[in-house]
């Protein structure tokens, strides 16, 4: 008999290219062999290159959709990406914890689409650290953890932030050093991860695939670090899959 596969969640918003989003996620949760599910926070109108809008599901609803799945499955790690505000996350994880109080929370926050869409213009700082100390990861880009601690350094931002919980700074859109990541943990250490290729091209939901990937790692028994490594690999292999903008799954 096969081992079977441990059940991992993804919460997030629906893209009907598959680049980003709930699709990507579940094609990401598949080459790592986890069960992926989904739940879908927002309907977006786009395609890899133009973002018209979304329409948001309510949290009552999302908090339905997560209801339904974990009466039946357990979900250890659990991925949360587009979400219509902070008030929505809040309630959102509250249902998390009570259905499943050991989960941990990957959150890779979507400020703005890549095609230069704004989600989020208005940030309550005092209701995100609140929400962070319920992350377990926290993994955004160099403008979005700028954006979340008013700051203009990218890493002491991060350090900042990993006060709160683990925090995983992408660095596709870093001035300094492009395409290096950094873990930093709760216990005050740093890790790096440089990257093995560069593209000038970048991936529509390369994001959305490095947070999905590392939540399948952490479900496959990878600690932290590990998990983060192999995310970065995974991601890497996705941008340079090919020179459009949707990127090819493979291990």
């Amino acid at each position: 008999m096969p081992k079977e596969r441990p059940c991992v969640l993804s919460i997030a918003g629906f893209d009907p290219s598959g680049g980003a989003g709930v699709l990507a996620d579940i094609k990401t949760f598949e080459q790592h062999k986890v069960l992926g599910m989904g739940v879908v926070t927002g309907l977006t109108f786009q395609n890899d290159s133009e973002f018209d809008g979304v329409k948001w599901v309510e949290a009552d609803e999302i908090i339905k959709q997560i209801e339904a799945l974990t009466r039946k499955f357990k979900f250890e790690f659990i991925k949360i990406g587009m979400i219509q505000n902070l008030e929505s996350l809040e309630k959102i994880l509250a249902s998390c914890k009570l259905q499943v109080t050991s989960c941990k929370i990957i959150w890779d926050p979507i400020l703005k689409a890549t095609a230069g869409f704004e989600i989020h213009k208005n940030l309550d700082k005092e209701k995100l650290l609140s929400i962070l100390k319920n992350i377990f990861l926290l993994t955004p880009n160099t403008e979005e953890i700028n954006i979340f601690t008013g700051l203009s350094d990218p890493m002491k931002s991060a350090e900042q932030l990993s006060k709160y919980c683990n925090v995983l700074l992408k660095g596709g859109h870093s001035e300094k050093k492009k395409g290096y990541d950094y873990l930093f943990t709760t216990e005050g250490k740093v890790y790096s991860f440089r990257p093995k290729e560069i593209s000038e091209t970048g991936k529509h939901g390369s994001g959305c695939v490095l947070s999905s990937s590392i939540t399948a790692n952490l479900a496959n028994g990878n600690n932290l670090q590990r998990a983060c490594l192999k995310g970065k690999d995974y991601v890497t292999k996705f941008i340079m899959s090919n020179k459009t903008l949707l990127g090819y799954h493979k291990i």
